[in-house]
């Protein structure tokens, strides 16, 4: 059975530019090359010339033949030569939503399941757009709550935010002396998030709260603060680098839920962030910029 259903490779046409034959930029030696060295593949092999030589063509049929795994690994790779010849070349992006369309259809292939659904039933799409539509609606509808049901009500929603994109969450428990908001699953990592939809933005000393919670965990347990208004630029500085929390605000949400990227990705892409600079804070448009 194809790996990548017909709408789909239509999608990827148009992101690699393989209308006429080619991919990209590049030429049958830079394919080939290209290939050997990130994917250790030789994709001039005849098994994916069996609907033609051209480039384009080879690519499709590759990408129909090969395991899930390698199909990944290639889908990544292109993108990101693609976006550093973009970068280069100063060019407009022209595919609409490219990577977070890109990032949906990866979810799919490697099968991310829905955890909130019992054991036994076909997991959800790994991109639920109907879904989608209605946790935005949710979303919106918070404003219209008391603040301390709304409080209760983020918490629940961004659970079931978590769960859409099979991150595992759990709702909020009660230990010894504490509230934690929830926790989920990240790459095999643990995280503890805490949830604040309040006027003013977050300062230090809620951030340094969570972070003390941590402290008490396991030294593998990592954390997410998500605060509505945002943070303030002195509790981010006086927060400091280096710590095991990640930072999403209300915008965040937004551009992730409206732009229709996977919260999965764009939580990874907030983790390798902080690990490249020790800053808790990226913005979401920063990390996938349009």
């Amino acid at each position: 059975m194809p790996n990548i259903r017909s709408i789909d490779m239509l999608f990827l046409d148009d992101v690699f530019a393989m209308g006429g034959g080619y991919v990209l930029n590049f030429s049958d030696r830079t394919m080939s090359q290209f290939f050997a060295e990130e994917l250790n593949c030789d994709i001039d092999d005849p098994a994916y010339a069996v609907n033609g030589r051209s480039k384009g063509k080879r690519l499709r049929c590759f990408l129909q033949t090969v395991d899930i795994p390698t199909v990944v690994r290639a889908l990544k790779a292109l993108w990101d030569y693609r976006e550093a010849v973009r970068a280069r070349d100063q060019q407009a992006e022209t595919v609409e939503n490219a990577e977070g369309r890109l990032l949906a259809l990866i979810n799919r292939l490697e099968g991310k399941p829905d955890a909130a659904k019992p054991a036994g039933q076909a997991p959800a799409p790994a991109f639920d757009r109907p879904r989608l539509i209605q946790l935005k609606a949710d979303l919106l509808a918070l404003h219209q709550l008391a603040p301390q049901a709304r409080g209760y009500a983020f918490e629940k929603l961004l659970c079931d935010i978590f769960n859409v994109y099979g991150l595992e969450a759990r709702e909020p428990f009660r230990l010894r002396g504490e509230q934690i908001d929830g926790s989920f699953q990240l790459l095999n990592e643990t995280y503890l998030f805490e949830a604040k939809w309040q006027g003013e933005q977050t300062g230090v000393a809620d951030l340094h709260t969570f972070h003390g919670k941590l402290e008490q965990k396991a030294a593998w347990t990592r954390g997410l603060f998500i605060g509505n208004s945002g943070f303030t630029e002195d509790g981010l500085a006086a927060f400091g680098r280096g710590k095991r929390v990640i930072c999403m605000d209300g915008l965040d949400l937004h551009d992730t839920m409206h732009r229709e990227i996977p919260l999965n990705h764009v939580l990874d892409r907030k983790v390798r962030r902080a690990a490249e600079t020790g800053a808790p804070f990226s913005r979401v448009r920063d990390l996938f910029p349009q």
